[in-house]
């Protein structure tokens, strides 16, 4: 391999101790140029001096605990970003412990405070942005690289190739495949060229001064790879194993240890330690907000249900939510008390005329979906997830819908992913449980938020309410 980028790796540790040492030097500086734009420069005293010096001893020692300084080659800005948020957040509640313990918080103006936590930050995340884009710029010019041999040519060694290919910004350039099937032998994949069978791994490894090699075999070749790993051993490489599971239909798939064991979950729900926490707070805070900002437009709601048609303000119904646990979901009642007396439970569809005028009413502005927020305060419900269904329909969809039980992983919602793309009401439900699963393995608190803040839109424009 060529030479370039060797001194960048050779001092990879002296630039990880820089960038440990960079992250408290901009929340200090954040605060101390923050200042002169908030106050006279001559109201600076030994106490804002003193919280700055705390800032940066509390900084350097609690970021790496949340692991920001680890390699990030091939990590998304956005996840970067999530795990300085989380440190951030501890520092700042450790340091308004320290305020309160010592009883120094009347030495601070409040506006100072908030302003710098904010800054600061926006800083770490600014400093974060500009280094991954000094970096890409010196990888785009070959430097920087990480050089990997790829064992395994098959279907998954070559989608390894394809994707570093699609992403140079990660610096990592496969030089070479190896693979046991003599058709193979000096075939090409993704371009790069086949140098020979497994037992040549390692040869080439040390001659060439490989960074990393990466298992890429099927999971019948478990023999084979624990030969490759052997004569690894006697290499410097890093060795990555890619697990052939990628035919397998993974929701928030993870790797985490049990009893010694590494584990594979190929299928696991997003709530799940401190994510269950995160969510609880979330749904309760915003539940009861919410819930105090309309109590008007819900009196006004529950007369008209009172006045339009005899019989209860509420509809509750049967519905599933988190591990098929069932309650009784509240609606305003927008059909007469005997729509389905008759009938049992009905799909909603298109142009039915079971609801009364005033049903129609809120049901096409939602209205009649408010009291759920209730079930939200009760923790039947969240505010964001897959909208509950009926059992009964339930057990008609399990077995037709493929992934259909998955939605369950996660509590109901109030709205979600699918309404907010105007998957409602009688429209596709394969194509809606697509969404509720993709929503399941990308939640997050600002998933949450951005799709709250696209309801409000999507109920004015939608027209599948019904």
């Amino acid at each position: 391999m060529n030479g370039r980028g060797t001194h960048l790796k050779e001092n990879a540790g002296l630039l990880e101790r820089v960038f440990r040492l960079a992250d408290p030097v901009v929340v200090v500086a954040a605060g101390w140029l923050l200042f002169p734009l908030l106050f006279d420069a001559d109201e600076f005293n030994r106490g804002y001096g003193l919280g700055l010096a705390t800032a940066f001893a509390v900084v350097m020692f609690v970021f790496p605990f949340f692991r920001i300084y680890q390699p990030y080659r091939g990590m998304s800005l956005w996840t970067e970003v999530q795990g300085i948020f989380k440190a951030w957040l501890a520092t700042v509640a450790i340091f308004a412990v320290l305020l309160v313990l010592s009883k120094t918080t009347y030495l601070y103006s409040r506006l100072w405070l908030t302003a710098w936590a904010a800054s600061s930050f926006i800083a770490l995340v600014g400093f974060r942005v500009a280094l991954r884009v000094a970096l890409r710029a010196v990888r785009r010019r070959g430097y920087n690289l990480r050089h990997i041999a790829v064992v395994g040519a098959g279907a998954l060694g070559s989608e390894v190739a394809r994707r570093l290919q699609a992403a140079p910004w990660t610096g990592l350039h496969v030089a070479a495949f190896f693979d046991d099937k003599p058709a193979l032998a000096g075939q090409a994949i993704e371009g790069v060229p086949v140098l020979g069978t497994l037992d040549e791994v390692a040869a080439f490894v040390s001659r060439q001064g490989i960074d990393q090699v990466w298992l890429a075999l099927p999971l019948r070749a478990e023999l084979r790879a624990k030969q490759v790993l052997a004569q690894l051993r006697a290499t410097t490489a890093e060795v990555r194993y890619v697990p052939d599971i990628f035919g397998f239909q993974l929701l928030n798939h993870s790797v985490t240890e049990v009893a010694g064991l590494p584990v594979i979950n190929l299928t696991e729900s997003p709530m799940s330690g401190t994510n269950v926490l995160v969510k609880a707070i979330e749904d309760y805070v915003l539940a009861a907000l919410i819930v105090a900002a309309i109590s008007p437009v819900l009196a006004a709601v529950a007369l008209g249900v009172k006045l339009s048609s005899p019989g209860p303000v509420f509809y509750r119904q049967r519905r599933v939510t988190w591990n098929g646990a069932q309650f009784e979901m509240l609606k305003f009642r927008s059909m007469p008390v005997d729509a389905e007396s008759g009938t049992g439970p009905v799909w909603a569809r298109a142009g039915e005329d079971r609801a009364t005028p005033f049903g129609r009413f809120i049901r096409r502005w939602s209205l009649d979906e408010l009291p759920q927020f209730f079930n939200v305060l009760r923790g039947e419900m969240s505010v964001v997830g897959p909208r509950p269904e009926r059992p009964e329909f339930i057990e008609r969809f399990r077995d037709q819908i493929p992934g259909y039980m998955q939605k369950h992983l996660v509590k109901a919602g109030i709205t979600g992913w699918a309404q907010v793309n105007d998957l409602r009401g009688n429209t596709d439900l394969a194509r809606r449980i697509e969404f509720d699963l993709y929503y399941i393995e990308n939640w997050s608190l600002w998933f949450d938020l951005r799709i709250i803040l696209m309801t409000a839109w999507q109920v004015v424009r939608s027209r599948n309410a019904y």
